[in-house]
Parts: structure tokens; sequence; C-alpha cells
């Protein structure tokens, strides 16, 4: 038998086999892959392996920023593209403006936006005369719920109403959503006078609670024929809630009623101004005398302020309001108006909200993203033909050698016919002993493989 061949180990095809072609030996002609079908994606690159359609679609390639970009060679070639750049590039300051705008909207929008209005409240009082007409219903006819009863009892009816003052142009109030009356407070009662309707009757009371249906007002209906004095108490329906400070700590402050960050902000800001932060342990608060008054201690953690503020902060006080309902006169209709300071919330919170939640132009945006990295992908596709074109028409010599190693390389890394690219280049490579075996053993290969041929159409003749 042969002996062992020396040098790297090739792959040697069977007896009777041909041997894989380079592709400079593929045939007479460039197979198709020539300039007539088009370039290739890159001399010197791998090409994709035939038949390739079938199968599940590729996943699509998430496009970035830099797909946008194009090449210094184009913007070279056509200088007008230079416009294109600069259009980019205001784009992405504006991206940028834009997402850092949303940020500070989203940061604004977790803080209350509140703004004060004045809420007008008219109270007003209708004094019902009784008739002179038998078989009436009497006193029992008149209820809690302002319905009276055909009769001869003289009554009144007391009426609570409110609205806010318009302080902005008709038509950006009449777009946003009217506010019931109700809605600004937690709770209401009108106390009546005692000694007229006795300790049972003088009470009428109105709480909120979470299944309250809003309303535009309130009215009391009572029997009576006298002046009666009546006190109003409105508690506010703070959102978000508000607390009444100490007297003390309110004098120091200058606060009387907020919100608990808003007194902690407050406090802290007081401590700066008066350096009461110690110096080494700057997690301590040396009391002054005020605060040590206050808090009864002389130092304490900030980190225990929202803890013994607890005792010091009360429920704010209801507004109170001194009615007389009035039976006397000429006029049996008699209103008082009276103007208190309420906090709604401001108008730009939902403009905000909307800009925060719009998708309405990002369909349209990604479209023409979409058209851009298309158009992008397109240009670079010509400017690849282009230098294939270019190259070919320079040197078309030196562009064929070039292009045939290329593809030779392609189809022996599909083909898995792997060498040393590096030693196969060098001429000294060929010259090694086993060389002139390896060569009478193709040769070899090849007589047995025509040989072959041969006795196989011999052989179907002589059938």
């Amino acid at each position: 038998g042969p002996a062992p061949l020396e040098g790297p180990p090739r792959k040697r095809p069977p007896p009777g086999d041909a041997p894989p072609r380079s592709a400079a030996s593929k045939g007479s002609s460039l197979g198709g892959a020539g300039p007539a079908s088009g370039p290739p994606p890159a001399v010197g690159g791998a090409a994709p392996p035939p038949g390739g359609g079938g199968g599940a679609p590729p996943p699509k390639k998430k496009k970035k920023l830099a797909d946008k970009i194009l090449p210094p060679r184009v913007r070279d070639l056509v200088p007008e593209s230079q416009a294109y750049m600069d259009l980019l590039a205001f784009e992405r300051k504006l991206d940028f403006t834009i997402m850092r705008k949303r940020l500070d909207i989203q940061e604004a929008l977790k803080r209350p936006m509140k703004q004060k209005r004045k809420l007008r409240i008219f109270i007003s009082n209708t004094f019902y005369p009784g008739k002179m007409c038998g078989g009436g219903d009497g006193v029992d006819g008149v209820g809690v719920d302002g319905v009276a009863a055909e009769g001869t009892v003289p009554s009144w009816e007391l009426r609570v109403e409110g609205r806010l003052l318009e302080e902005q142009p008709k038509g950006e109030s009449a777009r946003g959503a009217k506010r019931k009356f109700s809605s600004f407070f937690k709770s209401l009662v009108i106390e009546l006078d005692k000694e007229l309707y006795g300790p049972d009757n003088h009470l009428v009371e109105w709480h909120r609670t979470p299944t309250t249906t809003e309303t535009d007002g309130f009215q009391v209906k009572r029997p009576g024929d006298k002046n009666v004095r009546c006190t109003i108490l409105l508690l506010l329906d703070y959102q978000p809630l508000q607390f009444k400070l100490d007297p003390r700590l309110a004098r120091l402050l200058g606060i009387h009623t907020q919100t608990r960050p808003v007194i902690i902000a407050a406090l802290w800001q007081y401590v700066k101004t008066h350096r009461l932060q110690d110096n080494h342990e700057r997690e301590h608060i040396n009391c002054d005398k005020y605060l040590e008054q206050i808090f009864q201690c002389q130092r304490m953690k900030f980190a225990e302020i929202p803890q013994r503020l607890h005792q010091l902060l009360h429920p704010p006080d209801p507004i109170v309001i001194n009615h007389v309902i009035s039976v006397e006169g000429p006029d049996t209709k008699k209103t008082a108006c009276y103007d208190i300071d309420v906090e709604v919330d401001d108008p730009l919170k939902a403009q905000m909200n909307s800009f925060i939640l719009s998708t309405a132009n990002q369909q349209e945006i990604q479209a023409l993203d979409n058209k851009i990295h298309e158009t992008v992908e397109t240009i670079n596709q010509l400017k690849t033909n282009r230098e294939f074109f270019l190259s070919f028409a320079k040197d078309p010599q030196q562009f064929i050698s070039k292009w045939l190693v290329s593809q030779m390389r392609d189809l022996k890394t599909m083909t898995d016919v792997v060498g040393s690219p590096e030693e196969e280049r060098r001429a000294d490579f060929y010259y090694q002993r086993w060389a002139q075996e390896a060569v009478c053993r193709y040769f070899y290969g090849k007589v047995q493989q025509r040989r072959a041929e041969l006795e196989q159409a011999l052989g179907i003749r002589n059938a």
C-alpha cells in the first residue's frame, strides 16, 4: 500500500467520484453570478446559500439610529445629501427635547397641581305664609326634604348653593366639566335655634360617603313664622389632606393649615435658616428655644420629625357662617352671598395628561421612519452596485481574478473544504514531497472515473 502522506491532511474523494470543482473550474462562464445578474453582496464575503427560499421568514432586524446615517462616500458623491444629515441632527435634538419634557411633565404630575379659586356661596331663604283653609294636613304635612303639604301652616325654606367665580374666558371655561357644589365639601351641618325646634330637630347634617351623589345645593324646609338664627358649618374636602397646626408651631412657621409635605418642608427651611443642623452628626437637629418648647426635647433626628409632628397636627377648622332666616319684610325671598377660597385642579393637568397619553402621531411617525430606513438601505445597495461596476470598468482582468478567488473561497466555506489559505497562496507549498503523490492519486482517480463511465456506456450498447 502507499506510504502515509506528509503534510496537512487533505480531503480525498473516494475512487470513482469526481472531486468537488473550484469556482474557477466550475464552467467556462461565470454561472449567472456576473454583472449580467447583478453584483455579489461584497467581494470576498460569503455568498448566500442557494435555495434560500421557503421556511419561516427571518425575524425583523431592530432598526437603529445609525441605520439612518448616510455613508461618507454617498455624501461626497451627492453634496445635497448634507441637508438630510442636518435634518437628522435636528430630529435628534427635537426627540431629546420632547423626551426631557415628557419626563418633566411626569414628575410634575406626581405632585398635586392646584390653583386658588373663589367659591361664592348663596344662602337664600323663602317664606311661605300660611293659608286659612279647612281640612288641611297640618304640620305633619311638612317634611325635611322640602316638600310641603297644601295646607294652612306658614313655613320657610333655606337653600345653600354656590358656584365658582369665572376667572377665565368663557370658551375655555365651557370646555371644562362644571363641578358640583357638594364636591367641595366633606360635610355640611346646619344648626337651627334649639329653643324653637327642640333638641331633636334642630340639626340637619350631610356627610360625604363613598357612594355620595354630588348635588348643586342643599335645602331645608321647616314650619314657622318667626326669624330663626342658624349656624352653617362647612368642612372643605381637601385633596390632598390638610391639617391645622398647633398654634405655637403655626406662629413659628407662619402656616395655619397645610398639607403634611409642605409643613415638613417649611420646618426644614426653618432649620436651615437658623443653622440648627448638627455639624458633626448631620442627621440630628439641635432645637432652639422655640422648637424645644414645641417638641419638648433639646435634640432630635430629622427622621423623627414626622412622628413628632403627628400630635401637633389637628383636623382643619370648618367654615362657620351665621345666618338669620328672616320671615319679615315685603320680600318673601332673601339672599346672602359669601366668598371663600377653595383649591381646584389646575386646568393644565388635564392637558399634560393628554400630552403624555397621546399616541395620535405615533403610527405616522413610525411609518415615516420605516420609509427612511428603506430609502437608506436602497441607497447603500446602489452604492455597492456602483462600486462593483466601477471596479470592473477600471481593471476588468484584475477584477475578475479577485472575484474568482473570492468565489472559490466562498465555495470552500460552503462545502466544508477548507485548508490553510495563508500556506496555499505560496508556491513553496506545492513543492513538498506529498504534492507529487497527491497529483498521482488525483489523476488515478480521474482515470478510474473515466474508465467506469466508458464501461457503463459499452455495457449499455452491448445490451
